[in-house]
C-alpha cells in the first residue's frame, strides 16, 4: 500500500499558529479593547461582532496584520464609544494594537525538531499572509529560515496565489502539500487546486478564518500537533 505523501516533494507550511503562537496576542488586545472601551448596554460578544465586521471591510482593502487590525479597533471605538472621541483615547486604542508585536516569539512546541526531520526529504517553503515587512520579521526572529528553500509571503491565500507558489517552485499541484491551521487559507484552496493539504487545528485560530472542511478529502490528512507530522513525512 503506498504511503500517503506518495508522490509529494514539496511542503508548503503556513507560518501563524501552525509554527509560533500569533493569534492569542490579537485575543488578548480585543480583550484589553473590550475593557476600555466599556460599553454600558452592548455585551463583550456584541462588540466583538461589530469589531468582526469591521475586520473583515478592512482586510479585504488593506489587507492582514496588525496595522489593520489596529485600524479596526479604532474604527469600532469611533463607532461605539459612549465618551468623547479625543486623541487620547484613541491614543490608548492604538497602544492596545501596537503592542501585538513586542510579545516574544513563542514557537509551537517540537516545530524545529519537525522542520529538521522534513527537510531531509522534502523541498520546504513557509507561506504565509499578511503584511510584508511585519510577517519578514516574524520569520527572522523565529530562527528558522535556515530550514526553508524559500519564502512565500502572499497577500491572500487563494487558488491563484497557490499556483503562482507552485511554478515558481517548478512543481505540479499533486506534487505539493499545505500544511496550515486556517480552513479558509490553508486547506480548501490548495484541495480545489489539486494539492494535497494536512489541516492542524489551533483552538484559537481566528474567526474570520473558519470554514467547514470536506473531511473525507482523499488528499487530506489532520492531525492534532505539528509534530505528528514526523508519522506521516
Amino acid at each position: 500500500m503506498p504511503r500517503w505523501d506518495s508522490g509529494i516533494r514539496h511542503l508548503l507550511i503556513d507560518a501563524d499558529d501552525t509554527l509560533w503562537e500569533n493569534n492569542i496576542y490579537f485575543e488578548q488586545a480585543t480583550e484589553a479593547f473590550l475593557d476600555f472601551l466599556d460599553h454600558s448596554s452592548l455585551g463583550r460578544d456584541e462588540v466583538k461582532a461589530v469589531l468582526d465586521d469591521f475586520e473583515r471591510i478592512n482586510a479585504r482593502e488593506f489587507g492582514y496584520g496588525s496595522a489593520v487590525y489596529t485600524r479596526s479597533l479604532q474604527d469600532c471605538f469611533h463607532r461605539l464609544a459612549e465618551r468623547e472621541v479625543d486623541e487620547t483615547a484613541i491614543g490608548v486604542v492604538i497602544e492596545i494594537g501596537r503592542r501585538i508585536v513586542e510579545h516574544e516569539m513563542e514557537l509551537i512546541p517540537h516545530v524545529e525538531t519537525t522542520l529538521a526531520h522534513l527537510n531531509r526529504e522534502y523541498t520546504l517553503t513557509i507561506c504565509t499572509k499578511g503584511d510584508r515587512d511585519e510577517q519578514q520579521i516574524k520569520i527572522d526572529r523565529s530562527g528558522l529560515v535556515h530550514y526553508f528553500h524559500q519564502v512565500e509571503i502572499m497577500s491572500e491565500k487563494d487558488a491563484a496565489g497557490y499556483r503562482d507558489i507552485l511554478g515558481r517552485l517548478g512543481a505540479r499541484p499533486d506534487e505539493a502539500c499545505m500544511i496550515g491551521n486556517s480552513p479558509k487559507s490553508d486547506i480548501n484552496p490548495p484541495l480545489q487546486l489539486g494539492m494535497a493539504a494536512v489541516f492542524i487545528p489551533h483552538d484559537h485560530t481566528w474567526q474570520l478564518e473558519h470554514q467547514e472542511v470536506d473531511l473525507a478529502q482523499p488528499r487530506l490528512l489532520v492531525v492534532d500537533r505539528f509534530v505528528d507530522l514526523i508519522r506521516h513525512f
